[in-house]
Formats: structure tokens, C-alpha cells, sequence
């Protein structure tokens, strides 16, 4: 972030691309397509973009007191899942004479392009645009020199007949502004480029649309199932009483292991209000499903082990290949977030698993917490991530 010094030359230098200021402390639509032009960098400076809030057009500030409320609005753009992938941004507040100004540092996207409620947003100059069909194919070009992570990485051996055309019509409806759709005259091959699904430079499926859109994603990436396995007590040496490599796209993933979560979790009666039974489950459905969403979002695609995801009588245990990713550490595990698959938890928010970016583990631990069961139990290396459930019911 920069130091006070440094925002002094951004309120004086006007021809700047990178410098966006406003007066409005309530805008969110307008900071939000700000961050998304900003991320999506399409004059290529790779340099960060600012927000300036509580700025005049001409440089002056406009004696804004900025308050704890509007600096959390702005750090919530982040993660509230409208702008996606998520944006890397940080949010400040520097007290200069005249007033204060609230500023957002954005980071270039390395998987552009960026959208804002479906639309890729850009700098034209001083001002923002909406981009053209040309210059979204610019921002996909770009990103092939930019890979890194393994969701967008080509998968040579595919050609774009291997992706599933409905599954991917049914994404793009809920992802692309339907304006942007109903305007375009792309290709097939760059329809599934803009949503990080093709690579146009090595005219092949990314990663990202094997996983989402493949017709067979196993054939190609062969650790990309869950076996999931139920056993009777609790030890992995007793006969399974239920079991099954769970493939295919991710969405028939997600809903076959939903179903045998359905199945499996056994229901008592309780006691409730007013001398009423309440029914009780084994554990709390939604915080296996945060697990197991976490599982599949984090995941690492390039291993060839499967996601685990093994039922005791005692227990559950979630277990995927790939430790602890970026800048997240066992101390911050619930805290902070980085994404291994960014395009994949794209894709989730947008399929409506997601609701809000960074939570999922906060939000399942928070559940056993009121449903009265243990504290989930961590075990992490650099190859593996796994977590332990106990449940209240045999």
C-alpha cells in the first residue's frame, strides 16, 4: 500500500489510468466496476490501479471523514462473490489536511478477464468501459502468458468436442451478463475462452473446462474423483458397506456425493421446544458440505490421488491432495484464503455452492460449534489436506 507521500502525487497527477477517484461513500456499483477495470489491467501496466474515495475529479479532497463502516464495504467487494474471480486488493485510510481518503489498492488479475456482475469492466484512458468482444480476446490471450495456477493451464491432449456444450450454456447463463450474450458473435472455441475454459494460443481446453464442462474429466485428469467409502465401525480393515468412485463433471460430482451425504447422516429424535421431538442428524449437513466443497475448490488437480472421503461409525474423514496454498498457514486457516483454483471457485460461486468467498471452514466449524459437537481436528502436510468430523449419532 502506499504512504501518504505517495497518495499526495496520485490526487495531483489527472492524466493517470491507473487512479480513479470519486466523492460517493455509498456507490458500491461504481467501486466495484472500478476494482474489476482495474484487475483486468487491459493497458498492461502490471502495476497496481487506486481507488481514491473522498477525492474531487480535480484533485481536491472533499473533506470526507472516513468511517470502520465504509472501509469493511469496500474490503467486502473482495469476497462477496460479484466481481470474479475474486479481486487481490487492499483497503486503507490516510488522514491528510482537508480530509480523509479511503483508498483501494487492485492488484493485475493473472487470470483476467475480470467480470462485474457478467461484464468485463476496463480503462479507456481516464475513464472505464465496458470491453468489446475484441478486447475480452485480448485479456484471454493475455492470461496464457500470465498461467499460474494449474486450473488454466491448456491440457494438450483435448480438443474443444470434449467439452459439453449445454453444461457449458447452462454456466455461461448464470455467469455472463445476458446483455454481453444476447450481443455476441464469438466463436464457439472463444465463448469457452472467456470464461478461462479454452486456451486460444494452444487451441485446447484449460484444466478449468476439462473439470467443469468435460464430457469424460477422468480420462484426462485421472485423480479428478471421490471415493467415497462407508464403513460399519471404526477401522478401515472392516468390510465397506457402501462405496464409490464418484466422477464426471463437477457439478455431478458435487450432487452424487450430496446424495450419499443425505443418505448416511442418521436422524434421532431430540428434545425440542414446548415438549416437541426434534430431529437430530449424526452431523450437521451443511457443515459437511462446506468440507466438502472446500475439498474440491482447493484441491490439487495435478495429483493423481482422488479426493477421500471415508464415513465410521465415529467419524467422517475428508482428506485431498495438496497442502496449505499461498500465503495460508495452519494459523490462519480459518482467517485468511488464497486459491489454488481460482477458476473453479469461480465456477462454484456462480453454480450457487458458494455463497461468499473465504468462509466456507469458518462456517463449518461454526456449525459443529451450535449443533454441540467436537472442534473439527486438522491434520496438514505439504502433500495433503485432512480433516476429522465427529458426530453425535453411531
Amino acid at each position: 500500500m502506499l504512504n501518504a507521500d505517495e497518495i499526495q502525487v496520485l490526487l495531483t497527477d489527472l492524466e493517470s489510468d491507473r487512479v480513479e477517484r470519486t466523492t460517493s461513500t455509498s456507490n458500491t456499483d461504481k467501486f466495484a466496476e472500478a476494482i474489476c477495470a482495474f484487475a483486468n489491467d487491459y493497458p498492461n501496466h502490471r502495476q497496481p490501479g487506486y481507488l481514491l474515495i473522498g477525492v474531487r475529479d480535480d484533485g481536491a479532497l472533499d473533506g470526507l471523514q472516513v468511517t470502520d463502516l465504509l472501509l469493511r464495504n469496500l474490503a467486502g467487494i473482495r469476497a462477496d462473490g460479484n466481481v470474479l474471480p475474486p479481486p487481490a486488493m487492499s483497503v486503507a485510510k490516510f488522514s491528510l489536511p482537508g480530509g480523509d481518503v479511503a483508498v483501494v489498492e487492485v492488484m493485475p488479475s493473472s487470470v483476467p478477464p475480470v467480470r462485474y456482475k457478467g461484464k468485463v469492466h476496463i480503462r479507456v484512458g481516464p475513464r472505464k468501459a465496458v470491453a468489446n468482444e475484441q478486447e475480452e480476446r485480448v485479456l484471454s490471450e493475455r492470461r496464457s502468458a500470465l498461467v499460474s495456477t494449474f486450473d488454466i493451464h491448456p491440457v494438450r491432449e483435448a480438443v474443444a468436442d470434449d467439452l459439453s456444450q449445454r453444461l457449458f450454456d447452462d454456466y455461461r447463463a448464470s455467469t455472463v451478463n445476458p446483455d454481453v450474450i444476447a450481443a455476441n458473435h464469438r466463436s464457439t472455441e472463444e465463448k469457452y475462452a472467456s470464461l478461462r475454459c479454452f486456451d486460444l494460443i494452444a487451441r485446447c481446453p484449460t484444466v478449468a473446462g476439462i473439470l467443469l464442462f468435460g464430457k469424460n474429466p477422468r480420462y484426462f485428469l485421472p485423480g479428478a474423483y471421490v471415493q467415497f467409502i462407508r464403513f460399519p465401525g471404526t477401522a478401515m480393515t472392516e468390510r465397506p458397506i457402501d462405496q464409490k468412485e464418484i466422477d464426471g463433471d463437477l457439478r455431478t460430482v458435487v450432487e452424487a456425493l450430496r446424495g450419499r451425504i443425505d443418505a448416511h447422516n442418521a436422524v434421532a429424535l431430540g428434545e425440542g421446544a414446548g415438549f416437541r421431538d426434534r430431529p437430530r442428524s449424526a452431523y450437521p449437513e451443511w457443515a459437511l458440505r462446506e468440507l466438502l466443497l472446500n475439498a474440491v475448490m482447493h484441491r490439487d488437480y495435478a495429483s493423481t490421488s482422488p479426493i477421500r472421503f471415508y464415513w465410521f461409525s465415529d467419524r467422517i474423514e475428508v482428506q485431498n491432495p495438496g497442502g496449505l496454498y499461498g500465503t495460508v498457514t495452519r494459523d490462519t486457516l480459518t482467517r485468511r484464503n488464497a486459491y489454488r483454483n481460482p477458476v473453479l471457485a469461480e465456477a462454484l460461486k456462480a453454480m450457487d455452492y458458494v455463497n461468499k468467498f473465504g468462509y466456507g471452514l469458518q462456517r463449518a466449524e461454526q456449525l459443529m460449534q451450535d449443533g454441540g459437537h467436537p472442534p473439527l481436528e486438522f491434520e496438514i502436510d505439504d502433500r495433503v489436506f485432512a480433516v476429522t468430523v465427529r458426530g453425535h449419532l453411531p
